[in-house]
């Protein structure tokens, strides 16, 4: 298991257990994400770094532990994910103190990652009120209420305002990976979303690696599948990957399992532009043709009958 080397490695990066305001023991944490079918997990308790040393018992060959903390400041969450042992980010100010800067770069010069948390939690503090610029990633889809609303308001409002950013930053050639992830403080909630990421092997560099080149997905749980890709030619590239078409038309496919009787919708800069269903097995394809001129990238959203999500892609930059 040790030797896993590059392959799809399904992960949740935001985790509470009783070091901060969870219900759950790391141990039992880590029983919870081997039973959801996870790789690895992220210990981010709120504003402190004691529960580091607990969880070194519990990562094993089949589960990676990625150090990190939510700095939980009184204007925003964030995600420093990878960071120190024992290493404290601090959460003291405010978004007019502009001091978050300062502590972004102090995660990535230990080669960490900075994740704007649940942009739109309807709660004091939760709301993110610091602009994007210096993180890395935007969780899009957090699953705090996941037992009663796996998909609800906050994460179609995140997953808006992420994806018209998409356009103009995808021009300015940086743009940030959205990710999903459970935000649990109980057992019933691990895993509901988690982002699948394409990793050269299951460590935290490499996982991270993935991370920050977008080459992810989120996933509702780890009975959904998917497979997306964009090829031109004798060419291909996936998700978090650029395409040069060269000219020639461009061939989006994508292969979707566990969402009964739900729908596929392709987007690009100008918004949803295709969309097939699903049939009751829950298992089905689409393909689409575009191109550089038509389209600078593809994303995609798989959903359930009712609306609700089941999946979402980081896009495919066409060039």
């Amino acid at each position: 298991m040790a030797a896993r080397g590059r392959g799809w490695y399904r992960g949740d990066c935001h985790v509470h257990s009783v070091y901060s305001d969870g219900k759950l023991t790391p141990e039992r944490l880590a029983a919870g994400a081997r039973a959801a079918g996870l790789d690895f997990i992220a210990t981010t308790e709120h504003n402190t770094a004691d529960a580091h040393a607990a969880w070194r018992a519990h990562a094993r060959d089949d589960l990676l532990v990625i150090l990190g903390e939510e700095v939980t400041t009184e204007t925003g969450h964030w995600l420093a994910l990878g960071i120190q042992p024992g290493q404290l980010v601090d959460w003291r100010y405010r978004v007019w103190d502009d001091m978050v800067g300062r502590h972004l770069d102090q995660v990535h010069h230990v080669g960490g990652l900075c994740v704007a948390a649940h942009p739109h939690a309807p709660y004091p503090s939760g709301t993110f009120m610091y602009s994007y610029r210096g993180f890395d990633a935007v969780e899009v889809w957090n699953g705090l209420w996941a037992s009663d609303l796996p998909w609800n308001a906050d994460n179609e409002a995140a997953l808006a305002e992420w994806g018209r950013g998409l356009a103009a930053d995808v021009t300015d050639g940086r743009w940030r990976p959205a990710l999903g992830n459970s935000d649990t403080h109980l057992e019933a909630q691990i895993g509901i979303p988690h982002t699948v990421v394409l990793a050269e092997e299951l460590s935290t560099d490499a996982v991270l690696g993935g991370i920050r080149a977008g080459r992810c997905w989120v996933a509702e749980s780890a009975a959904v599948d998917l497979s997306f890709e964009v090829a031109a030619g004798e060419r291909t590239a996936g998700i978090g990957e650029r395409l040069a078409t060269r000219g020639e038309p461009a061939t989006v496919r994508a292969k979707v399992g566990g969402v009964p009787s739900g729908a596929i919708s392709l987007h690009t800069d100008r918004g949803a532009v295709h969309r097939t269903s699903l049939p009751g097995s829950g298992r089905g394809s689409t393909e689409w043709r575009t191109g550089p001129q038509e389209s600078r990238f593809v994303r995609i959203e798989v959903r359930h009958p009712d609306g609700r999500m089941a999946a979402l892609s980081n896009p495919i930059v066409l060039s």
